[in-house]
């Protein structure tokens, strides 16, 4: 019953990549502590089935996370959750990145993992006032803490508008820095959505 319910929870029209969409229950059920730290992941196949998904599908999000430093990988004993450090990070209308995690680590960046053009689904379309189907940027992007990975995201942004984004990011280490580019000078969250979250 409950690999059937996380099953359900997979969205295959989301936009947002299979693989990706694993990774994210991944870190779910280890802020939850269903995978606990420094204890080994079930074998591919358990997790094929526990998503609905092929083993492929479930390598991809595991090689994901072992470049994010979430898991460690062990030729000939498995998948293993890696030890994190907490982190408070207060969200808001006008939270930034860097700023919610101020105080708690020297350097804070965001790095670009993966940009495509792509045409727009539903969801995003309405999320950015396009028309379904319009071209848009998307971006995936990892926040790091004084070189260690700390979260994972994807952004969309219109094509047209904001062209050449990914390379603003790339040079900027911030999605911040990278919109003023674009005469963007403030900007306010309209809703957020977590995945994962730990607690304390």
């Amino acid at each position: 019953m409950i690999g059937q319910q996380i099953a359900s929870s997979i969205e295959r029209r989301s936009g947002v990549s299979l693989w990706r969409q694993i990774a994210d229950q991944i870190l779910h059920s280890i802020a939850i502590g269903d995978f606990a730290e420094n204890a080994a992941l079930p074998p591919e196949i358990a997790l094929a089935e526990r998503y609905g998904v092929n083993r492929h599908t479930v390598r991809s999000a595991i090689a994901a996370l072992v470049q994010d430093g979430v898991l460690r990988a062990e030729q000939g004993r498995g998948t293993f959750v890696l030890s994190r450090k907490r982190l408070s990070y207060p969200i808001g209308a006008r939270t930034r990145f860097s700023e919610g995690l101020q105080g708690q680590a020297t350097e804070r960046r965001s790095v670009l993992l993966e940009s495509a053009v792509e045409p727009a689904s539903r969801r995003v379309a309405e999320g950015l006032g396009l028309a379904k189907g319009s071209n848009v940027m998307r971006l995936e992007t990892r926040g790091e803490a004084d070189g260690q990975p700390v979260s994972r995201a994807t952004g969309w942004f219109d094509a047209k508008r904001f062209a050449g984004i990914e390379t603003a990011i790339e040079e900027t280490g911030s999605v911040t820095a990278s919109l003023q580019r674009f005469g963007i000078s403030d900007y306010l969250r309209q809703s957020t959505v977590l995945s994962a979250r730990h607690a304390d």
